[in-house]
């Protein structure tokens, strides 16, 4: 950062530069030299002047800038004169270059231009040049050309060459030199912008640079060899552009961006250490329907100034996409944009031509949070604070000096009080004599007086057609020439009122004094931040600025003082300022192509913040294939679902998007740290839940899952969700996760939410895990939960030693899973997570299910064949089974009851307006037991006690639906109904035993507001036909549909399921979350199937969600009953 500069012209050509530790601002000491634009490295500044021609300043330093040509003298053998440089006609030239293809003789080298000095003259290459002297004489030998040559002399070496050496040095150094025309070629066409960059495109230590520019004709031109040691370059290579430029920008690395006249832009894509050019060129949209006018890049990012001087930000811009996706609106007004080496923000105020300066950018907040004005202190010793205190690059913009350099804008958008300059020398269309004090005088020479021509003045009303007007006048140069004329365009004012028009014209001041104290505050034409190293935590006196001093970011920067007092409040109210940060990391990414592995990659998430409107947020994934860089991405906006996963000793997240679902595989990333996966996770979480606005915790119709790992998911059902007319997709749900780790949960739309762990503790939702952060840190509880890993022993029997781990090579692994498809030994299996941690030894499980003999075996005749407790003569394979336990603890808005454990719960589903004093919850214990919980209701979830209900065997799944109808089923299959449940009776008075359907047992049962469903072993899904309320045990079961893991029937009648599989997608894992289709009062069995998020899902709950969608009246061809009729005793329920 010493020698970083801020370089900036005003509309009178003049050039001042300001160092950022200096905070002085020093003018260029060619007085004379009147520039239009420049651009800037770390040593270099380059320029365009009046002339159209381009200037180079190279600052002052101690190391000199010595530049090396060379040239090589070749010799051949011959039997007479030994080595000479009489050559035969096939061979090279005696000096040439080093591949012998161009001639280059000593005296064909001369200096590019009067910017260099040769030192010293011609000189051999040889190792005595400060090393050790030898007499070679710096000669190389070798067969012939082009062979390999060698210092050593052989006797079969009939050609030799030696390197001659002559360096030249730049001595323009600290001052504006002409870069000269390029030697044997015609000149390029007059020249209107430059920009300089590319200089972190390689890693050598030679920084190369990449200028470019545009001509008049819109042409774009690249500037060859430019670097450290030849600044000047070497020669202008043109450039193929699809229509005509106006104006182009290149950042420190591969970016370059062009605008139209047109105003669309053009992206060069391609541009690489090998070909700095680029490979073609790609058109943008811009942002507004105005066209653009400006456009500058830096590292990763992109700004644009439409020609209503709006400024923009291009989002998603990258090196492995310059094109980017997106704008967005960044506050102020400007007339031209200039980002620094890392991604700083410079630009000039539209109205009062003020240098401001984007505060608050860092590499995580890429577009800043305000414009500040730019303050420092004059060369000559004045110190200005404000704005309007006439400070060199701030103040209040006034009529006479509102005359632009910026000759590129032919937008029809009028601008008040700025006339457009026509002419090619913009001084003299403001003033007609400007002598320049030297540094540090403080008399001002007497002006000459001025002739007015009257010609001249009634030529120009006629030409546009408007009142005579003081005209611009010539004057003569200190050295006696004249300057050519110069016109000002006020078609532009023709609509403005007759006071703006004559201030802005017949006002301009004619003394030299008053010229001189215009200098004090000039208006400012253009600036380039490419030489001004600074960053956020810079210490910089001319940026230090309170919170006070940070101009709204959606007012004009140009605030007049007059205005700004009444305009501030009303625009701030009005809109608030969009910025963008970004997050970058590293992670693995599944490749789901072949070869399908992790991949190392860089990740992005881009949010967008302000504006009052959503969020839009971005996720990036930047990889190489075939060495080709590429990316994919998601907009946050669409995604459905964050859901962890565990693959590989990795900590994985998987991403759901409505696309990714239907192709049923999502993106999947993962970290080797927790730390990492946390961070990332709580990120991602609440960039999803910004973009939808979802910041409390999940309301009470919400709908709740859990994952095949724990983990809990809810989703907020809007009334679109049940609609009869269009339903909205499974795919496109968003699922959010809660704290917590159960194996199951049940809910109700009062906001009772019970689950169960894998050790069978009962657990109550307390909520607050999003918004109200006091309340969420009272409800945040302790959670522990306990769970078994299981793994399979198995052998093969044999007639000569037995049973032995010796099997078939057909058979399964000896030590494997359940289904014997993965090898799990005691040392390779590992808990479910790594927030699992082991807390007993293995040992042999004799509760295996259909039991074990006393060693813990099970039998059968092959592996695929069921199994049994005990031998028999068919049985050639058997297994046993090995358990181990292993905890979790986190934290969550979840409170334990004690102290009964249970393997299953219910609640009474109610429809949004009930009001019930107290909330039916009934369960079954481990043993068996059903349980009936007393004192439960919305304000106390837990209840206070359990009442027992009596059965004769013990149960394994029950179910309370509407007009307080339980359904149970007991271990062995058989179904009961609870008759006389009511609220004055929560237990009910006996069971009712309910056939199963054929030859099937019965595991599980969900009961709505007048639908029963339950599900077998043979995952098929059944419904009960005949329920009336004169008849509530129904009277035949129909098969509905197979592959089905569990079901739940929602208070409205709503039917989803979890499905074992997805038709058409074998190979995902078991449990995807679907939807019943059709289901309306004279059609509750539905019609469909519609499919959503899946693989690893294991348990749903509906039973909250009594959101209903309006529906049209129809006319039913039963009798009308009201709810009382059909619910039984609950009513409303």
């Amino acid at each position: 950062m010493p020698g970083s500069l801020l370089w900036a012209v005003d509309v009178y050509g003049r050039v001042f530069s300001l160092c950022a530790t200096g905070g002085r601002c020093k003018r260029s000491k060619d007085v004379l030299l009147e520039l239009k634009r420049v651009t800037a490295a770390e040593q270099c500044c380059w320029g365009i002047g009046c002339d159209h021609q381009v200037y180079l300043n190279v600052l002052p330093s101690d190391v000199p800038i010595r530049h090396q040509e060379e040239t090589y003298e070749n010799q051949r053998w011959n039997p007479v004169e030994g080595y000479t440089d009489t050559l035969l006609p096939t061979d090279r030239w005696q000096w040439t270059d080093e591949s012998g293809q161009k001639p280059q003789p000593l005296h064909s080298f001369h200096l590019t231009s009067d910017n260099w000095e040769w030192e010293g003259d011609w000189f051999v290459d040889d190792e005595s040049c400060g090393r050790e002297s030898t007499a070679t004489g710096g000669w190389e030998y070798a067969v012939d050309f082009p062979a390999t040559f060698t210092k050593e002399k052989k006797w079969n070496s009939c050609v030799r060459r030696r390197r001659w050496l002559r360096y030249r040095r730049y001595k323009a150094r600290g001052s504006w030199a002409k870069v000269p025309l390029d030697r044997g070629q015609p000149p390029p066409e007059p020249f209107t912008d430059i920009s300089c960059g590319g200089w972190d495109i390689n890693d050598s230590p030679e920084k190369h640079i990449c200028l470019w520019a545009v001509s008049q004709q819109g042409k774009v031109w690249f500037r060859t060899g430019v670097q450290q040691q030849n600044p000047e370059g070497t020669a202008w290579e043109h450039v193929a552009v699809p229509r005509e430029v106006s104006q182009i920008s290149v950042g420190p690395g591969e970016l370059l961006w062009a605008v139209l006249w047109d105003g669309q832009l053009l992206v060069r894509t391609g541009i690489n250490k090998d070909c700095p050019t680029g490979a073609s060129w790609v058109t943008a949209d811009p942002p507004s329907k105005v066209g653009a006018i400006h456009v500058a890049v830096g590292i990763n990012v992109v700004w644009v100034v439409t020609k209503d001087n709006k400024v923009w930000f291009r989002r998603g811009v990258n090196s492995h996409n310059s094109s980017g996706l997106g704008w967005i609106s960044i506050g102020g007004e400007m007339v031209m944009i200039s980002v620094g080496p890392n991604d700083q923000v410079w630009g000039v105020g539209s109205e009062d031509r003020t240098v401001y300066f984007r505060h608050g950018v860092t590499p995580t907040e890429v577009t800043g949070k305000a414009w500040v004005p730019v303050c420092v202190q004059l060369d000559r010793g004045h110190t200005t604070n404000r704005p309007s205190d006439g400070c060199l690059f701030s103040g209040q913009l006034t009529g006479p000096s509102q005359g632009s350099v910026l000759s590129c804008d032919d937008s029809d958008v009028p601008r008040q009080h700025i006339p457009k300059i026509t002419s090619d020398s913009f001084i003299s269309a403001l003033v007609a004599d400007r002598s320049a004090p030297l540094e540090g005088s403080t008399t001002t020479p007497n002006p000459t007086p001025l002739e007015v021509d009257q010609e001249v003045l009634k030529e120009g009303a006629e030409e546009d057609n408007a009142p005579a007007q003081a005209p611009v006048l010539p004057s003569s140069q200190p050295n006696g020439g004249e300057l050519p004329w110069s016109n000002v365009d006020l078609e532009e004012m023709k609509a403005a009122p007759a006071s703006i028009a004559q201030s802005s014209v017949a006002t301009y001041p004619m003394e030299l004094e008053a010229i001189v104290e215009q200098e004090e505050g000039p208006p400012w034409a253009w600036i380039t931040g490419g030489g001004c190293e600074i960053d956020s935590s810079s210490s910089i006196s001319w940026l230090e600025t309170t919170e006070e001093g940070l101009l709204s970011p959606s007012i004009t920067p140009a605030l007049s003082a007059a205005g700004a007092q009444e305009r501030a409040p009303r625009e701030k109210e009005k809109t608030m300022e969009k910025s963008v940060s970004v997050r970058k990391g590293v992670m693995c990414w599944w490749r789901d192509w072949q070869p399908q592995q992790w991949e190392e990659v860089g990740v992005t998430l881009e949010q967008v913040r302000g504006g009052g409107a959503s969020r839009d947020d971005i996720l990036y994934i930047f990889y190489t294939h075939n060495e080709e860089r590429k990316y994919l991405y998601a907009v946050i906006r669409e995604v459905t679902a964050l859901v962890p996963v565990f693959w590989e000793s990795l900590y994985a997240l998987a991403v759901y998007t409505a696309e990714r679902t239907r192709q049923r595989w999502p993106i999947l990333l993962a970290t080797e740290s927790h730390q990492d996966f946390g961070n990332w996770l709580s990120l991602l979480s609440e960039s999803c839940c910004e973009s939808r606005a979802l910041r409390d915790p999940p309301s009470k119709q919400a709908m709740w899952a859990i994952t095949s790992k724990g983990d809990i998911m809810v989703h907020d059902p809007s009334p679109s969700l049940e609609a009869p007319a269009q339903y909205l997709p499974c795919d496109q749900m968003f699922w959010r996760q809660v704290p917590g780790h159960l194996l199951c949960v049940e809910s109700n739309s009062l906001g009772v939410v019970w689950g169960i762990g894998y050790d069978h503790t009962a657990w109550v939702y307390t909520g607050g895990c999003r918004g109200n952060q006091a309340q969420g840190e009272v409800n945040q509880h302790s959670l522990t939960d306990v769970r078994n890993v299981y793994i399979y022993e198995n052998q093969r029997w044999n007639p000569v030693t037995g049973y032995t781990d010796k099997g078939l090579p057909t058979d399964r692994y000896m030590w494997s899973d359940a289904l014997g498809l993965k090898e799990c030994t005691k040392e390779n299996t590992r808990p479910p997570t790594p927030q699992w941690t082991w807390v007993s030894d293995w040992a042999i499980d004799f509760n295996t299910p259909g039991g074990t003999d006393k060693e813990g075996w099970q039998y059968a005749a092959d592996f695929p064949v069921t199994f049994h407790g005990y031998k028999t003569m068919k049985d050639f394979v058997r297994r046993r089974r090995w358990v181990r336990k292993c905890k979790i603890t986190l934290m969550g808005p979840w409170q334990k009851v004690t102290p009964i454990s249970l393997i299953d719960v219910t609640v009474l589903p109610c429809l949004a307006q009930s009001s019930l004093e107290q909330v039916p919850v009934w369960a079954i214990s481990e043993k068996g037991d059903v349980l009936c919980r007393l004192g439960v209701n919305a304000h106390n979830p837990a209840g206070s006690s359990w009442l027992h209900v009596g059965t004769d065997q013990p149960f394994k799944s029950i179910c309370i639906g509407g007009g307080h109808q339980v359904w149970a089923i007991a271990r062995d299959g058989a179904v009961f109904y609870r008759g006389s449940v009511s609220s004055q009776n929560p237990a009910g008075e006996c069971w009712y035993h309910i056939p199963s359907p054929p030859r099937q047992t019965l595991r599980q049962v969900s009961v709505g507001r007048t639908s029963v469903y339950a599900v077998d072993e043979n995952s098929n899904l059944w419904y009960r036909q005949g329920l009336m309320p004169s008849y509530p045990q129904g009277s035949t079961w129909e098969l509905i549909s197979s592959n089905v893991c569990r079901v739940s029937v929602g208070p409205l009648d709503q039917v989803w399921i979890i499905a074992d599989k997805v038709p058409g997608f074998p190979s995902e894992s078991s449990g995807t979350v679907c939807h019943r289709l059709g289901v309306r009062p004279m059609q509750p069995k539905g019609l469909s199937w519609d499919f959503g998020i899946g693989g690893g899902w294991e348990h749903l709950s509906v039973r909250g969600n009594s959101t209903e969608a309006q529906r049209a009246a129809s006319r039913s061809p039963l009798p009308s009953r009201n709810q009382a009729q059909v619910n039984g005793n609950a009513a409303g329920c």
